[in-house]
């Protein structure tokens, strides 16, 4: 008979390493899984990957709007909406998914998500840290690369620049009416 000194009770169960298994260790982390309501991810990640998906969505409506303009189908509304709908399905499902996954960060269920719909409550997403460690719906994420931290400060230089662009450009457009009239007043 033959004794193993690392189990000291003969009728336990065998142990074995299994690699799919999370080990609770303190500092492994999760792989961030893109399509998935399942896991965490940080709130720069959040921003990166909203930002990005949106941009990709505006480009594939311009794309669209591209095709249905030389194929003439433009002129009908109800094909423009139906393939702009169509378009957003996946924009809309990948919002949820990610923002499902960000309530998980922040030890929250997934359907706190709806108290996004109410106006400038979704900032608690973008503001609220999540938990440190390991919480009730797994390992933290993985730390933020490059890409990701370029995305997360590129969403609230873009919104600033919009906010300019939208002050800006009706007052220089009042400015050059009032220009053209002066220049039409003198002799």
């Amino acid at each position: 008979m033959t004794t193993d000194f690392t189990n000291p009770n003969p009728y336990a169960a065998p142990r074995s390493a299994v690699a799919d298994v999370y080990d609770g260790g303190t500092d492994a982390v999760q792989p961030v899984k893109l399509w998935s309501a399942k896991g965490r991810i940080g709130r720069a990640r959040f921003l990166a990957y909203t930002l990005f998906s949106y941009l990709i969505f505006i480009v594939a409506a311009g794309v669209m709007g591209g095709i249905l303009g030389f194929s003439g189908l433009a002129r009908s509304e109800g094909v423009i909406g139906g393939l702009t709908f169509l378009l957003a399905i996946p924009y809309l499902v990948f919002y949820v998914l990610t923002g499902i996954q960000r309530s998980h960060d922040m030890d929250w269920s997934g359907w706190m998500l709806f108290l996004a719909l109410i106006p400038f409550v979704a900032l608690i997403w973008v503001f609220k840290s999540g938990t440190k460690g390991r919480n009730r719906f797994g390992a933290p994420p993985p730390p933020n690369g490059i890409g990701v931290l370029i995305g997360a400060w590129l969403l609230p230089v873009i919104t600033v620049l919009g906010i300019l662009a939208a002050v800006a450009l009706p007052a220089y457009q009042g400015y050059t009416t009032r220009a053209k009239a002066a220049q039409v007043e003198r002799p």
